[in-house]
């Protein structure tokens, strides 16, 4: 017998493919924007990038954000497993100012034994100098309490600045680019601690299709001596009401410390219903 406890905001459901690899989310906004920018099986796709923009292109004045929540319980012969997922992603704009915070939580217990217990977060400030150049500043953190795999981040935490341009910018699309320094701090399971410099570039895609729909792609890079990270997310948004979206996305997610090539990357199909308020 299996139970829904709560669902709020959003409904998820993930078919995952390629390797077992946990690799840090670096989403501007979904990353962050990077992220973020995933808690798969339940909440992660809802807290990612959904309609905001990249270096604050397209945004109004004012605040916006959704929250989504979600638990299930599972009973089954006398064993229980339970588990609960928390996504979080609120922002404001001034004009010329942007600060974008996004958060996903999710923790699972199985028979009494944890099976989950994972962190995301991130916060994105960005300023615009003129319609096509804008500076950034963000940090962006994953903890996994659970990792145990040689290679997989049980820390990972990037702070990082730089310099963004728009390529395209209207009001059916929008693309813009950003890189710069930044400091990565890591602790990896049978690796130890990493603390060292860092560079990171990113990409995101905007493309009007209605008035009601859009499609995403959101691409990060992060490069230090120690590993590589990519994370891309191809997404199609259809708004079914003014505070509802629907969401359908592809998510890849590559480490080069756990996966030899792209095709051991760890690739995620997600659906989810996010509510959005403002």
């Amino acid at each position: 017998m299996k139970t829904n406890v709560f669902i709020i905001a959003a409904i998820s459901g993930f078919v995952a493919a390629g390797a077992n690899a946990q690799t840090s989310t670096f989403n501007n906004d979904g990353a962050t924007d990077t992220a973020v920018e995933a808690i798969e099986d339940s909440i992660s796709d809802a807290a990612e990038r959904d309609i905001g923009r990249f270096g604050n292109e397209g945004r109004t004045v004012g605040s916006y954000g959704s929250l989504s929540l979600r638990g299930t319980s599972t009973s089954n012969d006398g064993a229980t497993s339970s588990d609960v997922g928390v996504g979080l992603r609120y922002g404001t704009f001034d004009g010329t100012n942007g600060i974008d915070v996004t958060a996903a939580f999710v923790y699972g217990v199985d028979d009494g034994v944890e099976t989950e217990n994972r962190l995301q977060a991130g916060i994105d400030y960005r300023r615009d100098f003129n319609d096509t150049l804008f500076a950034y500043a963000k940090a962006d953190a994953s903890f996994d309490k659970l990792s145990t795999t040689a290679g997989e981040y049980k820390q990972d935490i990037f702070v990082g600045a730089g310099l963004g341009y728009r390529i395209f910018n209207d009001a059916d699309t929008q693309w813009s680019v950003q890189a710069g320094p930044g400091y990565r701090a890591a602790q990896v399971v049978g690796g130890g601690e990493v603390s060292e410099a860092a560079a990171s570039v990113s990409s995101n895609f905007y493309k009007s299709l209605t008035e009601t729909s859009y499609v995403t792609n959101d691409t990060d890079v992060i490069y230090s001596e120690f590993a590589t990270t990519v994370n891309n997310e191809l997404a199609l948004n259809v708004a079914l009401t003014d505070t509802l979206t629907m969401r359908t996305s592809y998510a890849t997610n590559f480490n080069d410390q756990t996966d030899a090539t792209f095709s051991d990357a760890e690739n995620t199909f997600g659906v989810s219903v996010v509510y959005n308020f403002n």
